[in-house]
């Protein structure tokens, strides 16, 4: 496999230099031309790591009347970036619907949101909704069961 570096910035912040090199693999053939695929992100940070704070925010009784149902996942105060969102229905990863947010960065901290969208049959068929959120290998899921959020 063939690598390109596509671009790279850096940043010095304090005493530390923060550096983003952007690599892209090249690992597709069209016609007679290579193109780029999915590529890889590097980052470098040599400051402290610091776990998101996640919260699991429930959809309000009003949406539950009809249409679909969205359910959010927020990650705040988070360093270095690089969180993933996992959403699981009843013990299932489900990848349809959901939608992750860019990582937003204040003050050398991170934050991002992800939400769900479901079928309001989806809604109705299922009990337990989780977001799991990986962070440089640090799992942590908050879930709720639909019977008590419902009344």
């Amino acid at each position: 496999m063939f690598y390109m570096k596509k671009s790279s910035f850096s940043v010095v912040r304090g005493l530390f230099r923060v550096q983003e090199v952007f690599v892209r693999p090249l690992n597709e053939f069209v016609s007679l031309w290579w193109t780029f695929g999915g590529g890889t992100k590097l980052i470098i940070h040599s400051g402290p790591m610091v776990r998101p704070s996640v919260s699991l925010l429930q959809p309000s009784s009003e949406k539950l009347s009809g249409g679909p149902v969205t359910l959010a996942c927020l990650l705040t105060g988070y360093s270095p970036q690089g969180a993933e969102v996992r959403w699981e229905v009843d013990g299932r990863e489900v990848a349809e619907g959901v939608l992750n947010s860019l990582e937003e960065e204040k003050s050398s901290r991170y934050s991002s949101s992800s939400t769900l969208m479901l079928s309001q049959e989806n809604w109705m068929n299922a009990e337990v909704f989780s977001c799991r959120v990986n962070h440089h290998d640090y799992w942590q899921a908050k879930s709720f069961r639909k019977n008590r959020c419902e009344g």
